[in-house]
């Protein structure tokens, strides 16, 4: 049987990206059925050369600056004839894409990779979804919007990790884990953690002042501030605040850790493990890719009721929380030029606080308890093997039904003697 060609359209393969690790994955587990091959244009990182890289057999990245243009998919369409488009990223870096469809649609069907933040719904996406043959959507949230206007091509397929990524560690190991990365000192200490880009939509200073103001209520009952954020970020990103002058401000030097180099999963694992738990309190969310991975690692979380992260922090089959959900308390209409409307749920700071003291007050064993929960949740509704097996269902049936609607746009032509 002739495999059938994907041409991928997203962050570079072998990126540290959300996009691009989960690219990664999915691509991966689609060629190992046997049935796909895949060439990319790998974008949004930056390249030492622009050489072709082949990480496998049936895997073929074109490096390349920013995005692409419609030159470069052009001749892809011609030499390639890729049997399906396939699009992930946001789709603001692909309105060019979208511009050629007709083009495209000479060639194959286009599938679309999509998560959108927040309610309501984007009515100024409608072109573009219109335009797409095949929408999978890897939050429930994204689904529900899509699915409702057009329900014949939209499917829910969950971002998902493999499990031997992000896993609990033995408790020794843990322990001495903690030691070489916060200190003798603070070996012992509470720990919360914080993974996320240091951007405005991510509250990171807001988090800063949710942690100080744990640590005075820490003081004030239990006579100690034995705790301690790492926060994994870039402190001084000009997306964000400065988080080392803030963090002075607060007079919080004793009690935040930055993690700021550039890490594989294993050290990244190390980092989920030696947190008691997980912090997220974005104005929005697409996904949230880290809180999945502390969850999977064994950890609770506590995160807003928004986007993608509602369906983490709770477990939809019974309503239960895997850590702390926290109602938004105000839900603010913002937007750009290029996203015309999209709300921003708020949590007021003092609920985050209460929260934290809460997870703290629960003691050792009932978060372990709690965190145990949450990978068990991840590992049955966040599965690895049932994403690629829904995505090769999905992308096998769309590509059998346009070749099938091509032939008989063929066949339905007769020659005609004049």
């Amino acid at each position: 049987m002739k495999k059938k060609k994907i041409l991928l359209l997203s962050d570079h393969l072998m990126s540290t990206s959300g996009v691009g690790v989960q690219s990664r994955y999915l691509m991966n587990g689609l060629v190992e059925k046997g049935c796909w091959t895949v060439r990319q244009l790998g974008a949004a990182m930056k390249h030492a050369n622009h050489d072709v890289v082949q990480p496998h057999a049936d895997i073929i990245i074109k490096p390349i600056d920013g995005f692409g243009n419609p030159a470069m998919l052009k001749q892809l369409l011609a030499t390639e004839k890729p049997d399906v488009l396939i699009l992930f990223t946001d789709p603001r870096f692909f309105i060019w894409v979208w511009e050629m469809e007709d083009e495209i649609h000479q060639i194959c069907p286009i599938a679309y990779w999509h998560v959108w933040d927040n309610h309501p719904w984007p009515d100024y996406n409608r072109v573009l979804y219109e335009s797409t043959d095949l929408i999978n959507c890897h939050s429930h949230l994204t689904y529900e919007l899509v699915s409702e206007r057009f329900p014949e091509k939209t499917n829910f397929i969950p971002h998902a990790l493999p499990e031997d990524i992000f896993f609990k560690m033995p408790e020794e190991e843990i322990k001495n884990q903690k030691a070489n990365l916060l200190g003798d000192a603070r070996a012992d200490h509470f720990t919360a953690f914080w993974v996320n880009r240091n951007a405005k939509r991510k509250r990171p200073n807001d988090v800063l002042v949710c942690w100080k103001m744990f640590l005075d209520k820490l003081e004030k009952e239990e006579g100690h501030r034995n705790a301690t954020l790492i926060m994994h970020t870039n402190p001084t990103d000009q997306e964000g605040p400065n988080l080392l002058a803030s963090m002075n401000m607060l007079e919080l030097n004793e009690n935040v850790f930055f993690s700021t180099q550039s890490i594989d999963f294993s050290q990244m694992n190390i980092l989920h493990n030696v947190a008691d738990f997980c912090i997220n309190i974005a104005l929005n969310e697409g996904f949230g890719l880290a809180t999945l991975e502390s969850m999977q690692a064994g950890n609770p979380i506590i995160a807003t009721k928004t986007g993608g992260l509602t369906r983490q922090v709770v477990d939809h089959r019974d309503g239960s929380e895997n850590g702390f959900a926290l109602e938004p308390d105000v839900r603010s209409l913002v937007g750009s030029q290029m996203v015309p409307y999209i709300y921003e749920d708020y949590v007021q700071n003092e609920k985050v606080s209460d929260a934290i003291y809460k997870m703290y007050a629960m003691g050792p064993e009932a978060r372990k308890a709690l965190g145990e929960k949450a990978r068990n949740y991840v590992l049955s509704e966040f599965n690895i093997q049932n994403t690629i097996d829904q995505w090769h269902d999905s992308l096998w049936e769309l590509t059998e039904k346009w070749k099938s609607d091509k032939e008989s746009i063929y066949k339905s032509w007769e020659m005609v003697e004049f």
